[in-house]
């Protein structure tokens, strides 16, 4: 087992995973995870993009680190304490990986800087992109190395002290320039492949295939009730609520709160409706196994094929934010509940369709409606200014009541 216990080291493998990334052709993180002795757990990079398809929008470091740990423990792998355990991360951590090592107990120590979509975007480490009560928590477990130099990369040490076992505490400027330079040497060029999609008028339902269709086959793998409802697009109603309290009851077997999320695309169909996965993963939410769900199986429809296939799936398996995705629980004030919202905007990437902006709808609150409003309006510029998430209450009564 490697062991590091220096700041300076433990960033230098997770640079060498973001430039792992950068040659995949994905965003250039990477991330590495520590026990209490500064022991190498595990390291990882990002993996939203494979072969240059999307593979998962979840899929950056620290969050997979965060999975792969809990999977180690169920298992019976004996890991430490999530108390014990640190990520250190090439990046700031974006807001869903921010909510995913909140909602696992972990530290996290962040290299370079992400002024668009990190947790400490504005530099001082004050969290005021968490939900209040987070904040004292990320202050506790989030730290900033000291970058000591001239150049634009030197910083002060900022946020939470360094665990006790980091002898050396400080990050080299060359490091700290590599890990930035990694990043946004990539950041463009994958931006643009996941809004590369087709636009709306060229999407075809999925409906309208036979039932032997490659597509329907792979969309019912997915979820054996995809294309059984159909309702207006953009307006959810009371037809859904079947699906969404099938997969509430399951998300309560499968160690969650009862939660559910489904997919319906332009066309008003049923794409998903699945539940969380929280007694195998703290973070396996139902969002977080929808969105992921539905990318891999376009994936799987992809990869290996000719551009003509691949253009066929891309057109009737769109772009999820030309649909809606269905809450059965709204946003409240948890890590979890933070990591959605996160996972939310890397899903989507970029601005929200003029004639879609109610892509994200919730049927029973978490929050009331101005207090969620406040919180989306906090965070960082990417989620505020550009994909501009504002989740908004289904307006079917039959369905909220259906829920209640």
């Amino acid at each position: 087992m490697n062991k590091t216990i220096d700041v300076q080291a433990a960033v230098a493998i997770a640079a060498a995973e973001a430039m792992t990334a950068k040659t995949q052709g994905t965003f250039g993180v990477g991330g590495v995870l520590l026990d209490q002795s500064g022991n190498v757990l595990q390291s990882m990079h990002n993996n939203v993009v494979r072969d240059g398809l999307i593979f998962d929008p979840t899929a950056h470091g620290e969050r997979q680190l965060v999975d792969w740990y809990f999977a180690e423990r169920a298992k019976g792998v004996a890991l430490p304490p999530p108390e014990d355990v640190t990520i250190v991360t090439s990046l700031d951590p974006c807001c869903m990986c921010a909510g995913a090592i909140l909602a696992a107990g972990f530290h996290v120590v962040a290299a370079a800087g992400d002024a668009n979509a990190g947790i400490n975007y504005d530099g001082d480490a004050s969290f005021t992109a968490l939900p209040a009560r987070l904040q004292a928590q990320a202050a506790a477990s989030f730290c900033y190395p000291a970058v000591r130099g001239r150049s634009e990369y030197a910083r002060a040490a900022a946020g939470a002290a360094p665990k006790p076992f980091f002898i050396g505490k400080t990050v080299t400027e060359p490091t700290q320039a590599l890990c930035a330079l990694v990043f946004e040497s990539t950041s463009e060029e994958v931006m643009a492949l996941l809004t590369a999609d087709p636009g709306q008028q060229q999407l075809r339902d999925p409906a309208s295939l036979p039932a032997d269709h490659p597509i329907v086959l792979a969309l019912k793998r997915g979820d054996p009730a995809a294309l059984a409802y159909r309702g207006t697009p953009h307006r959810p109603d009371a037809g859904l609520a079947p699906f969404l309290l099938a997969a509430m009851a399951q998300d309560r077997l499968n160690g969650g709160a009862g939660d559910a999320c489904a997919l319906l695309d332009l066309f008003g169909n049923l794409l998903l409706c699945v539940p969380g996965q929280r007694a195998q993963s703290a973070i396996r939410t139902p969002f977080m196994e929808c969105t992921r769900r539905y990318a891999q199986l376009r994936y799987a429809l992809m990869h290996g094929a000719d551009a003509a296939l691949q253009d066929e799936v891309s057109r009737y398996l769109a772009h999820p934010k030309e649909g809606t995705f269905v809450f059965a629980i709204g946003p409240d004030d948890s890590a979890a509940s933070f990591m959605n919202l996160g996972a939310y905007g890397s899903t989507m990437e970029g601005p929200l369709p003029a004639n879609n902006p109610a892509q994200f709808q919730y049927v029973r609150a978490g929050l009331e409606q101005a207090a969620l409003s406040a919180l989306c309006e906090g965070l960082p510029p990417l989620y505020r200014n550009v994909i501009k998430i504002g989740p908004v209450q289904v307006r079917d009564a039959a369905l909220i009541a259906a829920l209640a």
